[in-house]
């Protein structure tokens, strides 16, 4: 699988969705996106495309396919508050600055916590690319309403970032598995990779909403993080 081509890309482009570029970049059908998005929610297409139904096309196009995903979320508008964009850009040093706030302690034991995410190459970037990405795809899904056609429609975008035919079938499934946080868990090979995980996931949630606010207290109490490495990951997210 290609897993760490798409997060890279997905993480530049989070990048740049903080200040809502319209760049397609990456192979992303921006045109496609809009027309798509146009007709799943009623618009008129171009600028007008999402008027009326909750959703901010400049930012789906801001965050590309990460916006997109999340952008599935009838009646919630993007962009703000509603995804952190900051935080997918910058996971790996976001969660080790965490982890640092947290327990005051500015020279942390990496070979202890395990790399951040920026710092893995080969096969290990590879895996936690995987991990981070079905991460973001549980959260996503934790307010229960993807649906069929939004499942083909984030696969598209996903595919036009390149994705190999293995990875296409690996998302697919992951769009279609049970929400299940403790096997989410067992996927993070280190304390630095449980801290991303649940960044991330923090990042594509509103905790306003019980049913993603109760994914994300589920899934920190299956990584194993207390109450203040949680709090910090959270602040260190709305900061970004």
């Amino acid at each position: 699988m290609n897993a760490s081509r798409i997060l890279e890309q997905i993480m530049k482009q989070a990048g740049g969705g903080q200040q809502g570029s319209g760049q397609s970049g990456g192979g992303l059908n921006v045109q496609g996106m809009i027309d798509s998005l146009s007709s799943q929610f009623g618009g008129g297409g171009g600028r007008e495309a999402g008027q009326g139904s909750g959703v901010d096309v400049k930012s789906l196009l801001g965050g590309g396919a990460l916006g997109l995903l999340v952008g599935s979320k009838r009646g919630r508008k993007l962009g703000g508050k509603a995804i952190k964009y900051g935080a997918i850009a910058g996971v790996g040093m976001l969660a080790w600055k965490a982890w640092q706030n947290s327990r005051g302690d500015a020279q942390a034991d990496t070979a202890r916590e395990g790399p951040a995410m920026e710092q893995l190459e080969g096969r290990a970037r590879e895996q936690r690319s995987l991990e981070l990405l079905q991460a973001v795809i549980m959260a996503a899904r934790a307010d229960g309403h993807i649906d069929d056609r939004e499942r083909a429609l984030i696969t598209e975008q996903i595919d036009g970032l390149g994705a190999d035919a293995e990875l296409h079938d690996w998302v697919q499934r992951q769009l279609e598995a049970p929400l299940d946080a403790a096997a989410l868990a067992r996927q993070s090979d280190s304390p630095q990779a449980a801290r991303e995980m649940y960044l991330v996931s923090v990042a594509v949630t509103d905790d306003q909403n019980p049913m993603e606010r109760a994914w994300l207290d589920q899934l920190g109490g299956a990584l194993g993080l207390d109450d203040a490495m949680r709090q910090e990951l959270e602040r260190q997210a709305l900061g970004a």
